[in-house]
């Protein structure tokens, strides 16, 4: 009835049987980007927030974040990962810091979904720190930019 993997024969909304999927290593890189006054990235910089350290805790709640995936997105498979990387780069002259997120498992299903929610959360939680000095962040570009392994192999954002 449905090319969409996730609709069964009926039309019914299921998980993905992927037993029978071969292991592989996976890698998935996600990024996004939250814009600041500039004020607000000077007190990031500085860690002079009031809320604490906002990168430091950002980074923890974007492994926490891909860590609980499955909980989160409906038909997700828990994963095993095996590593999870949150960098965030703050550029001064943009004003605005572009958060990063490697994740990385041998399995057999891919880490997207885990680099993507990681970078969410991650950006969400710099706005949570920093929403009471700065209201008008925005969050934006959010998206995969690679992945490897599966069966369909690499891609790569152009």
């Amino acid at each position: 009835m449905s090319d969409l993997t996730h609709v069964n024969a009926d039309g019914e909304v299921h998980m993905v049987d992927i037993a029978n999927k071969a292991e592989t290593h996976r890698v998935a890189i996600a990024s996004g980007t939250i814009h600041l006054q500039p004020g607000t990235l000077k007190q990031i910089k500085s860690n002079s927030m009031k809320k604490g350290d906002v990168l430091s805790t950002a980074r923890i709640a974007g492994i926490m974040a891909a860590k609980r995936t499955a909980d989160l997105i409906p038909l997700c498979h828990p994963l095993s990962l095996s590593h999870i990387e949150v960098a965030l780069l703050l550029d001064e002259e943009k004003n605005l810091i572009t958060c990063e997120v490697k994740a990385k498992s041998h399995g057999r299903t891919g880490v997207e979904m885990e680099a993507l929610t990681a970078v969410q959360i991650a950006l969400l939680t710099i706005y949570d720190m920093c929403k009471a000095v700065d209201k008008g962040m925005t969050i934006t570009e959010i998206g995969l930019q690679r992945k490897s392994g599966g069966k369909s192999g690499d891609w790569i954002r152009e």
